[in-house]
């Protein structure tokens, strides 16, 4: 019989100073109530009681153990409800990653309204673009911008993603718009690509995915810089509405090419806790998919976003 089982079964018998009474506290049989102080007095090898026809007193070993497992038992009382509220209502740290690009979007935002509604949630932000492995790293969600590879992954889709290309309106005029994303190839572009690896862009040309080789005048492993490049007139990016959206609405920069976006392109959540997790957890997805994509349900993980 579990240990904690009996210490309850022996702590009540103790204040109770009476199985039957004790046993109906605990609604269980007087037998099984005197079969659980004897199974611990068989453990200790001490007797515990001192018995009469109406009324058990504690011996001296008796009155140690009722000391000391008082304590264990209000303290695993206490961590069990922690923990209850823990799973019921929204606190404690959650353990957030995304590229650094996604620093500058509504996402960020979202989080603000999410933790100003949820006060009792912290957050803890991992900026990489690197593709962390979030049971090994800890971590609870990860967002992700195109298909996550990863099958053993819940995902959740937040926000469709509209790509363009921008330039500010004098590098158009000085350089020309072009009228076909091919076309790009002769323009000076600003790219990202991971150290190593040649930069290209994709474009969805009647249905079908068209990959465009770049050489670009500036090339870097992360998007932080290239914005500013662009609004010095320097070349063409291309990025997210959703990421250079402040820039667009302004004027600062001019958008070509929303008709290319490549299509059923989304910014995920994906994260790993298929079962119990945490209240938090659960509000802040639920949170993020209806402020961000509100006529969206969860979908099933997929490796490619063109299966979505």
């Amino acid at each position: 019989m579990d240990t904690l089982v009996l210490l309850r079964t022996f702590r009540e018998v103790a204040l109770r100073h009476n199985f039957s009474t004790a046993a109906r506290t605990l609604d269980l049989a007087p037998a099984t109530v005197s079969k659980y102080v004897a199974e611990l007095e068989a453990r200790f090898h001490l007797r515990l009681f001192h018995r009469s026809t109406r009324r058990v007193t504690l011996t001296d070993a008796g009155q140690l153990l009722l000391d000391h497992c008082a304590q264990v038992i209000d303290l695993i009382d206490q961590t069990h409800d922690a923990m209850n509220e823990r799973a019921q209502r929204p606190s404690g740290r959650l353990n957030l990653t995304a590229p650094h690009g996604l620093t500058r979007t509504i996402l960020v935002r979202r989080l603000a309204d999410f933790m100003l509604q949820h006060p009792d949630v912290s957050i803890n932000l991992n900026l990489t673009n690197r593709m962390v492995d979030l049971v090994e790293d800890g971590v609870d969600v990860a967002f992700r911008v195109g298909a996550v590879a990863d099958n053993s992954l819940i995902v959740r889709r937040l926000l469709p993603l509209e790509m363009v290309v921008a330039a500010t309106p004098a590098y158009w005029r000085a350089h020309g718009r072009p009228e076909h994303p091919r076309e790009l190839a002769t323009h000076r572009t600003l790219a990202m690509a991971p150290t190593g690896e040649t930069p290209h862009w994709q474009f969805s040309i009647g249905g079908k995915l068209f990959d465009l080789p770049l050489h670009p005048v500036f090339c870097a492993s992360d998007s932080s810089p290239l914005v500013p490049l662009a609004l010095q007139g320097v070349g063409v990016l291309r990025g997210s509405r959703m990421l250079l959206g402040e820039w667009i609405d302004d004027g600062r920069l001019e958008p070509l090419f929303a008709a290319y976006s490549p299509r059923n392109l989304w910014l995920y959540a994906a994260y790993a806790q298929r079962r119990h997790p945490s209240a938090a957890l659960r509000a802040l997805l639920d949170f993020l998919e209806q402020q961000m994509r509100p006529t969206v349900p969860s979908v099933p993980h997929a490796v490619s976003p063109r299966l979505h």
